[in-house]
């Protein structure tokens, strides 16, 4: 499995709709979606949109330059980190392993969603290999690979009943080895968010970077409500190492301030949630300036690459962020 930030690709958006959760605020969210679109495009990224009717997307970047395939397909949500194919490699040429989505753990509807990868590789918009593994619950928000044979992972999630619950820690860790090409797993047994529903997924926790580095969410006030366990998450990610046996170069983001929705329940946001690709990172903000360029000038540096700011705060109304909704799919893979 390559790291997410080594091929060219395009990213795989799943536009909001009126029967989706996100009815209830569908214009905000859709100006949300417009400006992730033209982030990514204003790099010279191509964009797969899909949804149950593509028309109000193509409406609504129908000025915008760049390449955009749209696919018309029936989609539950708009969660493509979770639903979309994950590229593995077969020599040079990319494959697309296609897991199964259950809503996270049987959490919400998913049956929609859980077929895109398929129906989008039977119209041959990916050209890719596909490899049928739906028999197996895995998100894409779920594993990190460093592109070198090691995928970092959280125990709360894939140890999860309702996900692969027949399933031992050792036959989870030969799946994925097999299946993803990778010689060691790394778990975390600490790590949560508050109002976070996909019991911990690692792409809000701590994200495996160049050179040996871990970029990871910490808390340093002791009086708000994530400061043990992301202590506790600290501890752990301090004392893994490399396949070489070295220890990692770590870099701790801020935790951005308290969040709420509108019934004062607080809301995961976090900074780890961003998506790299070889020409830029593109970074969640939630209008917070300090915060947001601190994290932002951080992550910047650790891949050497230009940073393109999204605001999120529509987004983390639905408990996701910027890395939630994207999913890069090779060049190679794609009829472009």
């Amino acid at each position: 499995m390559p790291a997410e930030w080594e091929l060219d690709c395009a990213v795989l958006l799943s536009w909001p709709h009126s029967g989706s959760d996100w009815n209830y605020m569908l214009p905000q969210i859709t100006g949300t979606y417009v400006e992730l679109a033209k982030a990514i495009m204003s790099k010279g990224i191509p964009l797969i949109i899909v949804a149950p009717n593509t028309s109000d997307a193509r409406k609504s970047l129908s000025a915008t330059k760049g390449t955009v395939l749209y696919f018309d397909v029936q989609t539950n949500d708009t969660w493509t980190r979770d639903f979309g194919p994950i590229t593995i490699l077969k020599g040079d040429e990319p494959a697309v392993v296609d897991f199964k989505f259950n809503g996270w753990g049987l959490k919400f509807s998913s049956d929609r969603d859980n077929l895109v990868t398929l129906k989008m590789c039977e119209c041959g918009l990916i050209t890719a290999e596909r490899i049928n593994r739906l028999g197996f619950v895995l998100e894409g928000g779920s594993i990190e690979s460093d592109g070198k044979g090691t995928i970092l992972t959280t125990a709360r999630c894939l140890e999860s009943p309702n996900r692969n619950g027949e399933l031992s820690r050792a036959g989870i860790e030969s799946r994925l080895k097999e299946w993803l090409g990778a010689d060691r797993i790394l778990w975390l047994e600490h790590g949560a968010l508050e109002g976070d529903d996909t019991d911990s997924h690692i792409d809000t926790l701590a994200r495996l970077a160049p050179n040996d580095t871990i970029i990871y969410t910490g808390c340093q006030d002791t009086s708000d409500s994530h400061y043990e366990e992301l202590s506790k998450m600290k501890h752990e990610i301090v004392n893994l190492r490399t396949a070489e046996g070295k220890s990692y170069n770590l870099v701790e983001l801020p935790l951005p301030s308290p969040i709420y929705d509108e019934d004062g329940n607080r809301l995961p946001a976090t900074y780890s949630n961003y998506l790299v690709t070889p020409r830029a990172v593109f970074m969640p903000t939630y209008n917070q300036p300090l915060n947001d360029m601190t994290a932002a000038g951080m992550v910047g540096a650790v891949f050497e690459r230009e940073v393109v700011s999204v605001d999120c705060l529509s987004l983390i109304q639905q408990h996701g962020s910027l890395h939630c909704a994207t999913m890069q799919i090779p060049l190679k893979a794609l009829c472009l």
